[in-house]
């Protein structure tokens, strides 16, 4: 099986210098983190990769001893075995080697500029005291999703406390900074392992992240700086939306805790059956009942539709079950120009009950060759075949 080649891995070239192999390693490691692809096998694979490649080329000696020897420096009993501190070479490590790595150079003071763990994928304590998500569900009709249409909802939300501004302190008071992470709202602990010394970020457990403490808990919001109420929020449903779609309406949702930033109000659309019209996509059909003699002898009929009602021919001779299409009477495409079409399914109504009149009639005209169905054919076994789906 051949080997990594770890310039190919980092996308560098064997010329790169040292600034531009951190950068690459970086922007890798962003990019198959573990945290920001859970359950991906291929993503880890390929951060164990960019680890195992970043390890051996960031040193210089190391990267000298690949140079020559390639793989095999690294080898057991190789000619760069035993090289000070490191890996040996890719297959030598798992990932929570790779990960104890990224932490090390990454993760903690001296990580080329990187404050944090947290801050280098963008969840420092802003994003960590975000506000929850809400969700709720909406009811509309299928002529509200064909037009597209605004509603006003009503939410129950956190918000922040009117009391004490969000603060989370009784009015006269303020948090005090917190005297084991001094305001930092983090904590770093060292750990040392066969790889060194590993500086690992965590959130302050005195304050829980926050930064401070408060020492005179506000009393309408219990310190917690969020009470709840009750918001009117409108939403514009474009028009072609369907049951199962989500609207995101940013910052609606719940305040985050110590003034974090809300989190967003996802609406979940819902359809409501409709009396006279199913939903097929972006076509809807609709069934029309006519009677024997417009089936035999046919006739102008008016059918609805989403926007007003339209007249269509019977021809004569129609049989149960035939459709009739209507161009661009259905829904609109929600994301193309253009509408689905209606589908006229044409059923042809057998009276119940009969007058003697009636019988003796429809006994006059069953005589009548014209009125005796076809025998079995191929064709018509074809087409039974094909309704069946066998």
């Amino acid at each position: 099986m051949a080997q990594l080649d770890y310039y190919e891995a980092l996308g560098v070239s064997r010329e790169a210098g040292e600034g531009e192999i951190k950068s690459a390693y970086r922007k890798l490691a962003m990019k198959f983190h573990p945290d920001k692809n859970p359950g991906d096998k291929n993503a880890e694979e390929k951060f164990k990769e960019a680890t195992a490649a970043y390890e051996v080329l960031k040193d210089s000696q190391k990267r000298r001893q690949y140079d020559q020897f390639g793989h095999a420096a690294f080898a057991s009993g190789g000619a760069g075995a035993g090289g000070s501190g490191g890996f040996s070479g890719f297959g030598g490590f798992d990932i929570h080697d790779a990960l104890r790595a990224f932490m090390r150079d990454f993760g903690g003071a001296g990580g080329g500029g990187v404050s944090g763990f947290a801050d280098f994928f963008g969840g420092g304590r802003e994003q960590s005291n975000r506000g929850e998500d809400l969700r709720v569900r909406l009811s509309l009709t299928l002529e509200e999703l064909a037009t597209g249409t605004k509603k006003m909802l009503r939410v129950k939300r956190l918000a922040l406390c009117r009391t004490c501004s969000g603060s989370g302190s009784a009015p006269g008071s303020a948090p005090a900074t917190c005297s084991q992470c001094g305001g930092a709202g983090r904590v770093r602990t060292v750990t040392r392992t066969f790889i060194g010394s590993i500086q690992q970020v965590s959130a302050c457990p005195a304050c829980s992240g926050a930064g401070s403490v408060i020492s005179r808990p506000c009393e309408s919001c219990g310190g917690k700086g969020r009470q709840s109420e009750a918001t009117e929020v409108e939403v514009d449903i474009p028009a072609g939306a369907s049951e199962g779609n989500f609207l995101t309406v940013e910052g609606r949702g719940n305040v985050g805790p110590q003034n974090g930033p809300a989190g967003d109000l996802q609406v979940l659309i819902e359809e409501t059956e409709h009396e006279r019209f199913i939903r097929q996509g972006d076509d809807i059909i609709y069934q029309h009942m006519i009677s024997f003699s417009a089936a035999a002898l046919g006739e102008k009929i008016e059918v609805p539709t989403l926007r007003g009602s339209v007249k269509i021919k019977i021809a004569p001779g129609t049989q149960s079950g035939k459709s009739i299409k209507l161009r661009g009477e259905g829904i609109p495409h929600l994301r193309s120009y253009g509408r689905g079409d209606q589908i006229v399914i044409i059923t042809v109504w057998t009276p119940k009950k009969l007058s003697s009149e009636d019988k003796r009639l429809l006994e006059q005209l069953g005589r009548s060759d014209n009125f005796a169905p076809p025998k079995p054919s191929k064709s018509l076994f074809e087409k039974l075949r094909s309704s069946l789906g066998v």
